[in-house]
């Protein structure tokens, strides 16, 4: 069986370099994503702590009082 272009690095490197700016800025913002997506489905209390964390201080700097 042959790899395909995008299955090897070099294929991916030139597959990139056809598409233009905006297109390769949002492939890094969906593989970010997915990669988010990814971890939190493997750590979801690691994502969940953090998601308070921040929630937290939010919450504590922009209260009105």
């Amino acid at each position: 069986m042959r790899a395909t272009d995008y299955e090897t690095p070099a294929g991916r490197r030139a597959a990139a370099d056809r598409l233009p700016a905006a297109q390769q800025e949002a492939d890094a913002c969906e593989a970010a994503f997915d990669f988010f997506r990814a971890y939190s489905r493997e750590r979801p209390e690691v994502v969940a702590m953090w998601a308070f964390g921040i929630g937290f201080v939010l919450a504590w700097k922009l209260k009105p009082w």
